[in-house]
């Protein structure tokens, strides 16, 4: 930020002092910027390091949900909810609110790693931008890495025509889409144990209505109540998240 201040500071005053040269001459003057790193050290131009700044703004929450444990977390969770029958209660929002909640929880060992290693240096000058990228990258791709499995590793690298590559060699086009797809995999899993118990209720509900005749009765209006008593009874909630933090290879 403080070079980012430098650079907006710079702008100024080359436009204050071009403006009335042009207003003169009747042509603006030509104006040449050289933005280097601390010591010399060769970084970023101002127009690139503007760019890069918008484009992680726009891009973050695309980057917060598919590159940590956020799109598992919330996946259970509707699962949970939809298990219940209760398509109202938690709200979106809620689950949201506890998906973001439990995914800092579990990301802050990276988060911690990426401010320490990059973003510390970086304020300090004493790093370029393109070595913060570098080390800001890092962190998360061992975290992906960890929760990906081999199979999909190999999908992609033979999608995209790789051949046998070491793991700190693999390129992100190759760790993000491989880590999505365990995701999706490890989300889904999840989901089919979540429901298990809540059909056995909804099935032994539905035989037994039929059996005494009452057709007409809508099998979820006599399930629904049981199955809240059997997930207060057993601390669901705590089960669940328990479950999906354990679930993460830290």
């Amino acid at each position: 930020m403080k070079r980012l201040f430098h650079i907006g500071a710079a702008l100024g005053v080359l436009s204050a002092v071009a403006a009335p040269a042009a207003m003169g001459q009747g042509a603006p003057a030509p104006v040449s910027i050289s933005i280097g790193g601390d010591g010399g050290l060769p970084d970023f131009s101002a127009s690139l390091q503007i760019l890069l700044l918008m484009t992680i703004l726009t891009l973050g929450p695309s980057l917060v949900i598919l590159m940590t444990s956020f799109t598992r977390i919330v996946i259970v969770l509707s699962f949970v909810r939809t298990a219940m029958g209760v398509h109202q209660a938690p709200s979106n929002q809620i689950i949201v609110g506890l998906g973001l909640i439990l995914t800092f929880f579990i990301m802050q060992p990276v988060f911690d790693r990426i401010y320490g290693d990059a973003l510390e240096p970086f304020m300090a000058e004493e790093i370029t931008s393109r070595e913060a990228f570098g080390r800001s990258v890092e962190p998360l791709k061992q975290f992906m890495l960890k929760q990906t499995r081999v199979t999909d590793i190999e999908f992609f690298l033979e999608l995209s025509r790789s051949g046998p590559t070491r793991a700190e060699d693999l390129p992100m086009r190759v760790v993000v889409p491989s880590f999505v797809l365990s995701e999706l995999r490890s989300a889904f899993q999840m989901g089919f144990l979540v429901f298990l118990p809540f059909i056995i209720i909804d099935f032994l509900v539905a035989t037994t209505l039929m059996s005494m005749g009452m057709m007409m009765m809508p099998p979820i209006v006599v399930s629904l109540p049981f199955k809240l008593l059997l997930f207060v009874l057993v601390d669901g909630w705590t089960l669940v998240v328990q479950s999906l933090v354990e679930s993460f290879h830290l």
